[in-house]
């Protein structure tokens, strides 16, 4: 996405201003907070496509900042940074509602692929092809890659969006776990895709623990079944 404005947010100084110089060297619009405080008065007065995001700050940290742009429906990808490494650190970052997680230290250019990935992903506003599955109160269109309700958008993280379209390819059949988990680049954690289902169930279900669209196939993975 070409001009994307992006904001970076690190207490580390010396790190938040190599990826402010990085990002802006490679075309993206790029400003800075030291903390959660100063993220959300960046944000108040501007408009941003995508945050760049440190875990491990003092205060309100990157997770709990996460989580709580998210429950104030703020969509708007985030990309988390940090130096814990370890699976379950990166399901609960997923968890959190982060479309994406890296851990430090990391190339920059592995950085630059991830921002450019995590926006080529992002719904876009132009129209494109329009082929819709029906998934109760909410549409699914597959060319916009685009979830909505009452023609409103839903915010879907770039994993959960990348789970809906491979499902939604061959609505009605079963995909292996394995399948889904190589598919959306998961394949060295097959139980990211488990943290992605839940998470889209609690989106698109009246009654997540009881599942009418995205349905668990015993001993197999799991299925969309549209209206």
């Amino acid at each position: 996405m070409e001009d994307a404005h992006i904001l970076v947010v690190d207490d580390d100084r010396r790190l938040r201003e190599l990826l402010r110089k990085y990002l802006s060297d490679n075309g993206y619009l790029v400003a800075t907070a030291a903390d959660a405080v100063e993220a959300r008065q960046c944000m108040a007065g501007l408009a941003f496509d995508m945050i760049v995001l440190d875990v491990m700050m003092p205060g309100e940290d990157g997770m709990a900042l996460t989580r709580s742009l998210r429950a104030e429906g703020k969509g708007l990808p985030i990309l988390l940074l940090t130096a814990r490494g370890e699976v379950d650190d990166r399901i609960k970052g997923l968890e959190s509602g982060a479309d994406d997680y890296l851990s430090k230290p990391f190339e920059p250019r592995e950085l630059l692929l991830r921002v450019a990935s995590i926006l080529r992903r992002s719904p876009r506003d132009e129209p494109g092809p329009t082929n819709e599955l029906r998934l109760g109160a909410f549409v699914w269109d597959m060319g916009r890659a685009e979830l909505r309700q009452d023609d409103q958008p839903v915010h879907l993280t770039q994993a959960e969006r990348d789970l809906l379209s491979i499902l939604a390819e061959v609505a009605g059949q079963g995909v292996s776990r394995d399948d889904l988990a190589v598919r959306t680049g998961n394949s060295a954690n097959p139980r990211t895709v488990d943290v992605q289902v839940t998470r889209l169930r609690k989106k698109i279900e009246d009654d997540p623990k009881m599942p009418r669209y995205l349905q668990t196939v015993r001993g197999m993975g799991y299925m969309l079944r549209p209206d």
